[in-house]
């Protein structure tokens, strides 16, 4: 079965929707069969590889409230081993529909379980909040990715989401693990930015990335092409730092020698 990875964080600005295309099309093009689920009612994800939202028939919103199978709303892409299961403005209402259903945080995991052995990873790109969209995406989750931005704020609601997480392992899925938590927005210019890596890394150790993400160009403007920074430029910072967090995972995960 594949693995189901959410990348989280309330805090919006972090690099979420960055880090979910960008190492998704790494592990594509690593050859690994992975799919994207946009659970981001701003469909950015959408947008960023390169589809109107506003013109997307089935998504992820159909899925978890319309009962539509996964199948029928999933997007082959134009990259090689990557698929899209995309989301739409509708999703925001999808939490008030969502409210009385039985098995309401349960929604986005039978929805997954569908389609899990079609792929090697799903990545979920969660909105910036801790709503019931993010709980069902954290409860479908067999980890989850923090995106944290090398910036002053860089610890701010960072512990409630951590409470979060215990609260979703101690009652909806006692099996979600943190994969890791990635440092985004380096600039080796910035003093701070150093501060941050140094006071990340030493308040959570063992759980931090070693690969950090810097501020780069062609993941600041490959969306606006609809393709991943990979695509765009693949000798860019930004696409070579997210290929080494894929294989950083890979070994992590046992699917790639640490050598490689």
């Amino acid at each position: 079965m594949g693995k189901v990875i959410a990348i989280a964080n309330q805090k919006g600005g972090v690099g979420k929707t960055t880090t979910t295309i960008n190492l998704a099309a790494s592990l594509a093009a690593l050859e690994f069969q992975t799919l994207i689920v946009d659970a981001d009612p701003q469909a950015n994800s959408t947008s960023g590889l390169g589809y109107n939202p506003k013109e997307i028939e089935n998504s992820i919103y159909e899925c978890m409230v319309e009962g539509v199978r996964p199948q029928d709303a999933i997007i082959q892409t134009d990259f090689p081993n990557l698929d899209l299961l995309p989301s739409h403005i509708d999703l925001v209402g999808a939490e008030i529909e969502m409210i009385n259903l039985q098995n309401r945080e349960d929604k986005m995991k039978t929805t997954l379980d569908a389609i899990r052995d079609e792929y090697d990873f799903i990545i979920i790109d969660c909105s910036p909040s801790l709503g019931l969209i993010t709980i069902n995406s954290l409860t479908a989750a067999d980890s989850v990715i923090i995106p944290v931005q090398c910036e002053y704020f860089a610890l701010e609601g960072l512990g409630k989401l951590l409470n979060t997480i215990k609260i979703i392992q101690s009652r909806l899925n006692t099996h979600l693990a943190i994969e890791g938590i990635l440092l985004t927005m380096y600039d080796l210019r910035v003093r701070l930015s150093n501060q941050v890596v140094g006071e990340v890394t030493s308040h959570f150790q063992q759980m931090v990335f070693s690969t950090i993400i810097p501020r780069n160009i062609r993941l600041s403007e490959s969306p606006s092409f609809g393709v991943p920074a990979l695509a765009q430029d693949a000798d860019s910072k930004g696409a070579v730092s997210y290929l080494n967090l894929a294989r950083e995972i890979l070994i992590k995960n046992g699917l790639m020698p640490q050598e490689a």
